[in-house]
């Protein structure tokens, strides 16, 4: 997940708790108010009417009950009833609601209770008079505040609804505008290869941490420029310079061998050729691994059939090793070329795998190598399979080492920079190597490209 998503999932999952505490603050003291006043007017009729049930005169009840008509609005449904309290006890009364016991215990232990179901509200208090212990419970329903209470919740669900498209597309905007530093650099980075690393990010007037980032970027393109600088002009001169006095001991060795008589001579001469040709072996090998390294951007990617590089690999190889025999197997291949095409460097994909079909033909003493080329999920699969001497299980992770040479290879000459430049080639065409080996068995290497399908 992007820093961009987190930042805005974190604003609006903050600011969304902000406004759903505040709504829910509202709506809870909202409710508690208005039950609260609801209550209250109850209780002032339970005061009423304990007074009209203790009067004896009859104009003295026609008063209270005038005025309380004409002062007290009538409420939904409002009723009230009277019981008796004898020996501590709630005298049940025909025709009154039935309540719950914990109301009238309520009552009877603190001397005032109330009791609401859903929208019936009931309010009951504890009188004292010459005719003895009584209740009055007057009984109402709030159908207005109830309605009230839900047009409420109705206003504060839609409110939250709005709230969390408003934040969000706040925090959007915000985000954007925060990270827009963040994407421009990205996209300037993007412009910078190993072609052009003299670019630089532009860094602005702004001192903030933006500006630090984009500073200690542009430090270490320094760095790598001059990194590059020196290898490039290493590999250079390191061609040059190495090859000259290779040649020089090339050519004299081979005049000499034309015009010196001595046997002892002659021995130790091909021994300087023998030896100066291992040596050019290994610095070609060693610049090429170099130079795969930086000068890749230089060359133009083309489109690779593997059929056909193979049959040109097979036809090289016929010329230089005709003991060496290749057996291709082309009987799984797809219908559609593009699934056996490669998008990269085709002389670069024909060394590498040159260099695994040489090592097998050499570690199998000339035994015959098969090599299947097939499809798998858009993937190109190269197999190549022999009967060699096969790789010490506990040297298997060491084969893609430069210089490294397995314990059973003594016999054979190599010098240890195949592979790794075979491996090296692979990976920057996004590939991989997967190798199984039995000692005295021989070796399958699959190498595994992807193809212009898979793009």
């Amino acid at each position: 997940m992007k820093i961009q998503t987190k930042f805005i999932l974190l604003f609006l999952g903050f600011a969304l708790g902000l406004i759903s505490l505040l709504m829910g603050s509202i709506f809870y003291f909202t409710q508690r108010y208005a039950f609260e006043d609801f209550y209250k007017r109850l209780e002032a009729r339970v005061n009423i009417g304990a007074e009209v049930y203790m009067q004896e005169d009859e104009q003295t009840i026609f008063d209270y009950r005038r005025v309380r008509n004409r002062y007290l609005e009538k409420l939904p449904a409002e009723s009230d009833f009277f019981f008796r309290v004898q020996n501590g006890k709630v005298v049940p009364k025909p025709g009154a609601p039935k309540l719950p016991s914990s109301f009238f215990n309520a009552i009877l232990s603190e001397g005032k209770s109330r009791y609401n179901d859903h929208n019936d509200f009931f309010a009951g208090k504890l009188f004292s008079s010459d005719k003895g212990d009584f209740i009055v419970v007057v009984y109402a329903r709030d159908p207005s505040g109830f309605r009230e209470l839900a047009m409420l919740q109705k206003i504060l669900l839609t409110g939250f609804v709005i709230s969390v498209l408003i934040v969000y597309f706040i925090g959007k905007i915000f985000s954007q505008r925060i990270f827009r530093p963040f994407a421009q650099i990205n996209r300037k980075v993007k412009e910078i290869t190993a072609d052009n690393l003299h670019l630089r990010l532009p860094i602005g007037n702004e001192k903030d941490e933006v500006a630090e980032i984009t500073t200690t970027f542009n430090d270490m393109l320094d760095r790598l420029e001059t990194a590059f600088d020196t290898q490039s002009n290493f590999i250079s001169n390191a061609s040059h310079e190495l090859r000259t006095p290779i040649s020089i001991i090339f050519g004299e060795a081979e005049l000499a061998l034309k015009t010196e008589d001595s046997t002892q001579q002659k021995q130790s001469f091909q021994i300087i050729v023998s030896e100066a040709d291992k040596l050019q072996q290994i610095i070609s090998g060693l610049l090429y691994l170099a130079k795969t390294a930086y000068d890749r951007n230089k060359q133009p990617k083309e489109l690779v059939r593997m059929d056909q590089l193979l049959l040109n690999i097979k036809g090289v190889t016929d010329q230089v090793n005709p003991r060496c025999k290749l057996i291709l197997e082309f009987n799984q291949l797809p219908e559609d070329e593009k699934e056996i095409t490669v998008e990269g460097y085709e002389h670069l994909l024909q060394l590498a795998i040159a260099n695994i079909i040489t090592n097998a033909c050499k570690y199998s003493d000339n035994k015959p190598v098969s090599i299947l080329l097939k499809t798998s999920n858009k993937h190109i699969v190269i197999s190549v399979s022999d009967e060699g001497i096969g790789i010490p299980e506990d040297e298997k992770k060491y084969i893609f080492e430069p210089f490294f040479r397995a314990s059973n290879t003594h016999l054979y000459e190599g010098h240890g920079v195949g592979l790794p430049l075979a491996q090296k080639i692979i990976r920057l065409h996004r590939g991989t190597i997967d190798i199984r080996t039995s000692v005295g068995t021989g070796t399958d290497i699959k190498v595994i490209l992807p193809s212009i399908a898979n793009i």
